[in-house]
C-alpha cells in the first residue's frame, strides 16, 4: 500500500474524499453534531495509515492537490457575503466590535493557558492562531517561530469542536440573534464553523464568512502583539 502511494500521485485526495463521504453518511443518518464529516474522515485517514503502514509524507504528498483548493474556497466564502451586503452596512459597528471582541478573547486565553502550564515561547506562538482559518494560521505560525503542523491540528480541532458544539452553546446561552451567531462561529471556529453557520441559515453564513477574513487580519496584527509577551 505505501508503495503504491509513492506511485500514484491522487490516491491520497481518493482516500481523504472517501473518508469524508463516510462522514457524511454517517451524519446523514445518524443526524447527530458529534458524526463531523471532517472529525469522520481524519479518523478514517489515521486509521488507513496506521492499517496500511503507510508512511505520513507519502501520503500527504500524493494528497497535496486538496491543499490546492483551501484558498479559493476560503475566497469563495465571500458570495453569501455579498447577497447580504445591506445586512452588513447597517449593523455594522456592532458586527465589527464582536468581531475584535472575540479575536481578543481568543488570543487572551491563549496567553494565559501559557502562564499556566508554563509554555515556551515556541509552544505559545503555535497556538496563538488558534481560530483563524489554516491558509493563514500556517503562515502566521511559521513567521513567529511556531511549530506549523501542531497549529494545522490546532486549528482543525478548534473548528470541528465549534462546528459540533456551537449550535448548542448559542441554545444554551439564549443567543437567538442570527447575526450574533455568524460572527461568534466564525470568529471563533473558521471555515469548519462556517459550514455550521451556513446550516443554520444565509444571514449566519454570511456574516460568518466575514468574521473569517476580519478576524484573520485582526489575529496577524494581535499576534505579533501578544508573541512579544512570552
Amino acid at each position: 500500500m505505501n508503495q503504491m502511494i509513492i506511485n500514484s500521485t491522487t490516491i491520497g485526495v481518493v482516500i481523504s474524499v472517501m473518508g469524508y463521504e463516510l462522514g457524511l453518511l454517517l451524519k446523514r443518518k445518524f443526524k447527530s453534531a458529534i458524526f463531523n464529516p471532517l472529525l469522520i474522515s481524519i479518523i478514517f485517514v489515521i486509521c488507513c495509515l496506521l492499517l496500511f503502514r503507510v508512511d505520513y509524507n507519502n501520503y500527504n504528498k500524493s494528497a497535496q492537490y486538496l491543499s490546492y483548493l483551501l484558498t479559493p474556497a476560503t475566497v469563495c466564502l465571500a458570495i453569501p457575503l455579498y447577497q447580504q451586503i445591506k445586512l452588513l452596512k447597517e449593523n455594522m459597528v456592532a458586527i465589527f466590535a464582536g468581531i475584535i471582541s472575540g479575536v481578543l478573547t481568543s488570543l487572551v486565553c491563549i496567553f494565559v493557558f501559557a502562564l499556566i502550564f508554563n509554555f515556551g515561547h515556541e509552544e505559545y506562538v503555535t497556538l496563538l492562531p488558534k481560530s483563524i482559518t489554516t491558509a493563514i494560521g500556517m503562515g502566521i505560525s511559521e513567521e513567529l517561530g511556531g511549530y506549523v503542523t501542531i497549529t494545522v491540528a490546532v486549528i482543525i480541532i478548534t473548528g470541528v469542536l465549534g462546528n459540533i458544539c456551537g449550535e448548542a452553546v448559542c441554545k444554551i446561552f439564549k443567543i437567538t440573534n442570527p447575526v450574533a451567531k455568524g460572527i461568534a462561529l466564525g470568529t471563533s471556529s473558521h471555515a469548519i464553523g462556517t459550514a455550521k453557520a451556513m446550516e443554520m441559515g444565509e444571514i449566519e453564513g454570511a456574516m460568518s464568512s466575514l468574521s473569517i477574513v476580519i478576524a484573520g487580519i485582526c489575529t496577524m496584527v494581535g499576534a505579533s502583539v501578544f508573541a512579544n509577551f512570552i
